[in-house]
């Protein structure tokens, strides 16, 4: 249970590193957190469709389901620094820079530029199809690769981002 809640208390700590148990607990919180809310959705949700026949107890259910819709809203977007901490501080741990994190958003931005490429001139329509399609793909790609970088192991001994989060330095081996 440390290792999940380690980045509430780097809460908006982007700098240092993180090792992958910290990030893979995190992302494992979030998904236990993700399906306890569905859980209770389809707990609403069921009991709606039972009451089919009875308008007040339909709406009662279906506020009740705002309401936890509504929390799991405000929970995540009070994890949302923390989880793009720990994910930029996980690519620190590969050496690599934080900024890496949005290479999967790059080809939104000219997918968006084609959609309105599509609009201005509607003769452009098919090439700017296809465009977004590409875009799609390089975005699914790089979405991949980011996903490879989070699993690889971190660099052995202090980089240029800190010290080696398990504690490990090759330094001092042989001294």
């Amino acid at each position: 249970m440390d290792w999940m809640l380690m980045p509430l208390r780097r809460y908006a700590d982007f700098s240092g590193r993180s090792r992958r148990m910290e990030f893979w607990m995190w992302q494992l919180f979030q998904f236990i957190v993700y399906f306890v809310v569905v859980l209770l959705a389809m707990v609403f949700g069921g009991g709606m469709m039972m009451m089919a026949g009875d308008p007040s107890s339909m709406a009662a259910a279906g506020g009740g389901m705002l309401i936890i819709m509504l929390l799991y809203l405000v929970y995540a977007l009070a994890v949302l620094v923390p989880s793009i901490a720990v994910a930029v501080r996980r690519l620190h741990d590969t050496n690599r820079s934080g900024w890496w994190i949005l290479a999967p958003v790059a080809p939104y931005v000219v997918a968006i530029l084609a959609g309105m490429m599509a609009v201005s001139s509607p003769d452009m329509a098919g090439a700017a199809g296809i465009l977004a399609l590409i875009c799609m793909l390089v975005a699914l790609a790089l979405a991949i690769t980011l996903l490879v970088f989070y699993f690889l192991e971190g660099t052995r001994g202090p980089n240029k981002y800190g010290p080696d989060p398990k504690g490990q330095d090759t330094g001092q081996v042989f001294a």
